[in-house]
């Protein structure tokens, strides 16, 4: 694939970033995820079903719910709602999971995270069906991931290579984009460097990368001379959750940088880790916050869910 005239120059300036939206993008991860659910649909005799739990009141997770839910029924799946109070025991908790689990008309399930005090989430998360899993975060999946065999992957990582073809393709998103429209992107010979080491983002976005046959460096709060590291990076990953703490100074000239943070400051706006106007000026390509990377994590979770449903039906196709 024929990478930006910014990277393929070996790091001119860009005048202008490529924005990366990730609110269009997503809908042509919906067209795409509508089209197959439908054929699904036909051949199994019911559509693909997601499973969401929302355990308390946090408004944020009632806000994401909410955008998975009407995602999901745009996409022609059919939803199942639990929503527990934040006095729910564990044993109560539990019991729901494992409901799902023998449920046939399920192929996905969330656990909305986080949960409230005592509950434990990464406890409850090992407690969905590897096969049902839509966040990709079950060790097993996490496991199948190490080994690069076919399991769901991590939402947000997923979500981000997405964005990260799109930056190295020539494609106009419109409004009949799909992704067969978009190739996967080789990133042979190019260097990767991504902030943050979770289990939910970091660790995950690097196996994803080495797959496409980046040559990755993880860096973190440990990381000497941070910024000198990141500025070798040809794709840049800030997934560390400390507002706007990549500058222009971690930037190579003509990188693309896709920021995974969303952080909430006091003033109440929103930003990302990245000081989206310090270095979109020195980029190829940029994530902007909000709209981007989050619709896509959304987007992905769906399409984990119906990929789930044609694995565990036997449909290759």
């Amino acid at each position: 694939m024929k990478l930006s005239p910014a990277l393929s120059a070996g790091g001119g300036v860009a005048r202008s970033p490529k924005i990366l939206d990730g609110k269009t993008l997503s809908r042509a991860v919906g067209r795409t995820v509508a089209a197959e659910a439908a054929a699904v649909t036909k051949r199994i005799g019911r559509a693909p079903g997601l499973a969401v739990i929302l355990v308390g009141e946090n408004p944020a997770s009632k806000t994401y719910v909410a955008a998975k839910h009407k995602f999901a029924k745009e996409c022609g799946l059919v939803t199942f709602d639990s929503h527990l109070p934040a006095s729910t025991t564990k044993q109560e908790l539990a019991d729901v999971i494992e409901g799902y689990n023998n449920n046939e008309l399920v192929d996905g399930i969330l656990l909305q995270l986080p949960l409230p005090a005592p509950l434990d989430g990464s406890e409850f998360v090992r407690m969905i069906a590897p096969t049902k899993d839509a966040d990709g975060l079950h060790p097993m999946n996490q496991g199948l991931l190490l080994q690069g065999a076919p399991a769901p992957r991590p939402c947000t990582p997923l979500g981000v290579m997405t964005m990260l073809d799109l930056a190295l393709s020539n494609i106009t998103l419109s409004d009949t984009t799909t992704l067969a429209d978009l190739s996967p992107a080789s990133l042979a010979g190019k260097k990767a460097v991504v902030i943050g080491r979770s289990q939910l983002v970091g660790k995950p976005m690097g196996f994803l990368l080495l797959e496409r046959n980046a040559t990755v460096t993880f860096a973190h709060s440990k990381t000497p001379d941070l910024p000198g590291v990141c500025r070798e990076a040809d794709v840049l990953v800030a997934a560390v959750g400390v507002p706007r703490l990549v500058k222009r100074d971690f930037v190579k000239p003509g990188a693309i940088v896709l920021d995974v943070g969303i952080n909430r400051l006091p003033d109440g706006k929103l930003c990302g880790d990245v000081d989206y106007e310090d270095v979109a000026p020195i980029s190829s390509a940029i994530t902007p916050v909000p709209g981007g990377v989050g619709p896509m994590t959304v987007a992905m979770l769906i399409s984990n869910t119906l990929q789930n449903c044609k694995r565990n039906n036997g449909i290759t196709a």
